[in-house]
């Protein structure tokens, strides 16, 4: 594996990213959302080490808090949350979704999320309990970490 340079100008644009992703978003009152996600570690840096991956764990918890934010001057019910893949930082992503004219997939519902978790220790002291519920669930090979506000209307 290639060694890692310039680590400090990228998370500096990391958050940099982070703070402002939200502000490319359209909240017209005819926007909508079908799953409409970003990954802010596409190339799967966090899977070098645990201190890069918190990193983005961080980014990620941050770009949601202002999203969430921003959504609330959105008109239209909508659903939003982060899922962290246990195996490969590069599929880390936010999510928002809303009805919208693709599918019929309004609320989106996952069956099989245990919320009853032990969170992982790499980022357990990340996630704030009175803010953020955590739930797992495994697909097909992999295992998944949804995070979600517990102020949202609208839950998985």
């Amino acid at each position: 594996m290639k060694k890692f340079r310039g680590k400090r100008r990228y998370f500096r644009n990391l958050h940099k990213e982070a703070a402002t992703e939200h502000l490319r978003l359209d909240f017209a009152k005819d926007s909508w959302f079908d799953l409409w996600h970003t990954h802010l570690d596409f190339w799967g840096h966090g899977n070098r080490s645990i201190k890069i991956r918190r990193e983005h764990i961080k980014a990620h918890i941050a770009l949601y808090e202002s999203l969430l934010k921003r959504l609330e001057t959105f008109e239209k019910p909508f659903q939003s949350w982060i899922v962290i893949d246990d195996q490969d930082a590069g599929s880390d992503a936010v999510y928002i979704h809303s009805p919208n004219p693709n599918e019929d997939n309004f609320p989106l519902k996952i069956t099989n999320i245990n919320w009853l978790i032990e969170l992982p220790l790499y980022f357990k002291d990340l996630i704030d309990p009175k803010k953020f519920e955590v739930g797992q669930y495994r697909w097909e090979s992999g295992t998944y970490f949804l995070i979600q506000s517990k102020s949202l209307r609208n839950k998985l």
